[in-house]
């Protein structure tokens, strides 16, 4: 594992918080992906809000700690901005699938190339755990004491049909196997989506039942209906990777050969080009 990507900043999750299995499993896919040619001074990382951001603090990664669920669009932005750059936004499911699912069905409908990891908890953990996008019906919390009536949303299915091209679910219990499939998300040529089943010890504690459930993925489904029919299935969880193709990606479609950061025009040719514009003499 790779000590350089360690901060030595305190790490403040509760003891036993599935964000540990997935800081390891981040750790292990970026040394992956160094050996396979990735460095990582062209990684950038990008958080929301609550517990999953403060990953930020304990990866030595360049990037940016967003405003709450607005980690897809600083995302987006960086990617436009430098493609060449392999970006990862971090959200949680109140965070992104609440507050930020606007930016995200975007970025997955555009095909943004970027890769997105949600820390699905299934609860707002950092504000003393009210309900979230994904709590079960009658999820009883500071704000639903006598239970939620809320059904939750499915996430795996509404970003197939946003458009996603890469769509696959994790488990912060299996760090091994949650690694490769981030490894497999930043190669992705695209948009790709990665919800990971993250247990919350005080709030919602389903180590057990995850581990009686979780069944991995042999692989991903031919079509986006047969990958939705796996992902609302409650009698087993797989995970894996649900679908992958590879399509046209927004910032080649957009701007083809283009990179901002290198082709940018001098800065007397932009204020001629605004004088122009505006008809200075």
């Amino acid at each position: 594992m790779s000590d350089d990507l360690d901060t030595g900043a305190e790490n403040t999750w509760c003891t036993g918080c599935g964000n540990f299995g997935i800081l390891a499993a981040v750790k292990k896919a970026v040394k992956k992906l160094e050996e396979n040619g990735l460095s990582k001074e062209n990684l950038v990382i990008s958080t929301g809000i609550g517990c999953h951001g403060k990953i930020f603090d304990y990866l030595n990664l360049s990037g940016i700690y967003s405003l709450h669920g607005r980690e897809v669009a600083s995302a987006e932005g960086i990617k436009l901005g430098n493609p060449k750059l392999k970006v990862v936004a971090f959200g949680g499911d109140g965070d992104c699938y609440g507050e930020g699912l606007a930016h995200l069905l975007f970025a997955a409908k555009r095909n943004m190339d970027i890769t997105v990891i949600v820390h699905n908890n299934g609860a707002y953990a950092l504000t003393t755990g009210q309900a979230s996008p994904t709590s079960p019906k009658g999820f009883k919390g500071p704000a639903t004491p006598k239970g939620s009536v809320e059904r939750p949303i499915e996430p795996l299915t509404l970003l197939l049909s946003a458009g996603a091209t890469f769509v696959a679910r994790g488990y912060a219990g299996r760090v091994d196997h949650l690694s490769k499939l981030i490894v497999e998300g930043v190669k992705h040529p695209g948009f790709a989506h990665i919800d990971v089943l993250q247990p919350s010890v005080v709030f919602t504690d389903y180590y057990d039942e995850y581990n009686e459930l979780v069944k991995k993925l042999e692989e991903p489904e031919e079509t986006i209906s047969k990958a939705m029919q796996l992902a609302i299935k409650t009698d087993v969880l797989p995970i894996g990777i649900f679908y992958r193709e590879e399509a046209p990606v927004y910032h080649e479609e957009l701007m083809g050969d283009m990179n901002p950061v290198k082709d940018r025009y001098k800065r007397e040719k932009r204020i001629e080009l605004i004088e122009d514009m505006l008809g200075v003499e």
